[in-house]
């Protein structure tokens, strides 16, 4: 059994790979039978599987390490030469959407790839290459000046993921200076990420222009593979949360203030919880580990597998540490049929939610390992966030395995805190609209329109006199605003439908987990909309599902003595 250290990574050649690939499309588009068809397809699948597998594992190690030198070249590389491969792969869609034998195709390999595809064909042409290889580059500068963040407070050194576990400190004032240290290396650095942004945003218009399209919010939408819905939908379900669950929000942290005793709840308040401290996990991370393997075992027989099979494996790598990447991410490396999660470990409650969260996906993905089509590794983001936060709620009944008394704590605040997240999710997706609508605007402008935003949305947000802050600078941390535009309303989709697995689940655990691990099985094969019927759960842009759903949240919290905890 290999483990992913031994993972061989070799760079591929581009015209080389070039030259392979045109010989593989010409037996393609010779095919003289469904079956020559289907075999060619397999053949340039093995191909892309091959080339995406040399990618993540460039992404992945360097990642991990933002000074390693090798990997930081590698990845350099491929924000290279990925646009080419992307030419290819598009040359590829459009002889399989024009094959004589499209109905045979079809049937073998399922609709939703055709779909796929279409999208897929529409946001590319080869005369975006150069532009899109300087959104690659981009991007890349954002996720390394983040990574770079390291932050002196109290006489050491941390990075951003480090620093966090203090704006849950029980002392106010340490609270209010490590969430000032945490924004301060952002305003420190308001130049670069203003600059860095307004290029990108910039050069995605000049995609968009090329591509034929009034602004980029079109190609946005493609690149994201929305299916069945569009911009207009999600500005409907926007107005849902806005209406429901702004209200339900600034009634909790009405609650938090009262319940951790100040008269106004300030920014640097908002992640503590409870007055006499958060929920921690009780342990380290080899110990968090430990107690995730009880926890999958006891899940069900098919977790239990994944789960060993990522640590027999090293798939993972979870503590927070200098020069690695912020956030969390799971990726699947498809020659070794292998997923891969990343994390920043910092002995907080999110320590327990990464474990779950990227679990969800993981097991997602090993679940669904064998469908052999590329474009169902995954489902696309909306559908996907539903595994992961899902398993969140599914995994309940074994929390007390990491937080022993703080158990109702953890549940309490996990729900409320998935609650408050959706109007902040849906004015990141609603400032993304907004931007690219206006692609002239200038940084000002746009720190702007986020502020108002948060006047909408967050309308308890009190930055107590933090000039960058209370200015509209806070989306700058969110990076998937610079890497992956348009990809945030997905969780806030996800969460709703979360949010019904974690209600059918307290009534009849057995039945609610068979349902999820059929959802898991699809894969990508079916779109969002299709996944959220095969999985029994109400579509989110229906109407009244958000109201329904909040209110069975409300009554369980409100059922809670919050201040007891």
């Amino acid at each position: 059994m290999l483990k992913f250290e031994e993972y061989v990574y070799e760079r591929p050649i581009l015209h080389e790979e070039q030259a392979t690939f045109k010989v593989l499309l010409k037996k393609f588009t010779d095919a003289q039978s469904a079956e020559e068809a289907i075999a060619g397809t397999e053949s340039i699948n093995a191909f892309r599987n091959r080339l995406s597998t040399l990618f993540n594992l460039v992404y992945i190690r360097a990642s991990i390490d933002t000074k390693d030198e090798f990997y930081q070249k590698e990845r350099d590389y491929f924000d290279e030469i990925q646009p080419n491969l992307k030419e290819m792969t598009t040359e590829f869609y459009k002889e399989l959407v024009n094959s004589p034998y499209r109905k045979n195709l079809e049937k073998q390999f399922g609709s939703q790839l055709f779909q796929l595809v279409d999208n897929e064909i529409k946001a590319f042409s080869p005369e975006i290459i150069s532009l899109l290889q300087k959104e690659n580059k981009l991007s890349s500068e954002y996720s390394k000046l983040v990574a770079s963040a390291e932050v002196a407070f109290q006489g050491e050194t941390y990075t951003l993921a480090q620093l966090a576990p203090f704006a849950q400190n029980e002392d106010r004032e340490v609270r209010r200076q490590a969430v000032t240290a945490y924004a301060g290396f952002f305003a420190s650095h308001e130049d670069q990420f203003n600059s860095i942004y307004d290029q990108l945003v910039k050069v995605r218009h000049e995609i968009a222009g090329k591509l034929g399209y009034k602004n980029f919010v079109e190609v946005g939408y493609l690149r994201m593979q929305r299916i069945g819905y569009n911009a207009e939908m999600v500005a409907a379900f926007r107005k849902q949360v806005r209406d429901y669950i702004v209200p339900l929000a600034t009634k909790l942290y009405e609650k938090q203030a009262a319940r951790i005793g100040v008269d106004t709840l300030k920014f640097y308040d908002e992640s503590f919880q409870f007055k006499s401290g958060n929920a921690k996990p009780k342990g380290s991370p080899e110990w968090i580990i430990e107690n995730g393997q009880k926890m999958y075992k006891e899940l069900s027989n098919e977790t239990n597998e994944f789960f060993h099979f990522m640590l027999d494996r090293n798939l993972m790598d979870l503590e927070a540490k200098k020069g690695k990447e912020a956030g969390g991410y799971c990726t699947f490396i498809e020659d070794y049929e292998a997923p891969f999660i990343f994390a920043n470990f910092n002995g907080t409650s999110g320590d327990i939610d990464v474990l779950t969260h990227e679990a969800g996906h993981a097991f997602q993905v090993y679940t669904s390992r064998n469908l052999k089509v590329p474009e169902y590794v995954f489902p696309t983001s909306e559908a996907a966030e539903i595994h992961s936060m899902s398993m969140e709620f599914l995994t309940w009944p074994w929390m007390e395995l990491f937080f022993k008394e703080d158990t109702d704590k953890y549940k309490y605040s996990h729900l409320a805190d998935g609650l408050q997240f959706l109007p902040y999710g849906v004015s990141v997706d609603e400032f993304q609209h907004l931007v690219y609508d206006n692609p002239d605007w200038t940084p000002e402008q746009r720190k702007d329109a986020w502020r108002k935003l948060e006047e909408i949305y967050l309308p308890h947000r009190d930055y107590d006199g933090n000039a960058y802050l209370a200015s509209g600078g806070y989306w700058h941390r969110q990076g998937h605003i610079y890497d992956i535009p348009f990809y945030y309303i997905d969780y806030t989709l996800a969460q709703i439908c979360a949010f019904q697995f974690w209600k059918k689940s307290r009534e009849n655990h057995e039945d609610t987990w068979k349902d999820y691990l059929n959802l898991c099985k699809q894969g990508g094969s079916q779109s969002f909309l299709n996944l959220v019927k095969t999985a029994k759960l109400n579509s989110p842009f229906e109407a009244g599902t958000v109201q329904a759903v909040i209110q069975t949240i409300e009554d369980w919290l409100d059922s809670v003595d919050d201040k007891s905890l």
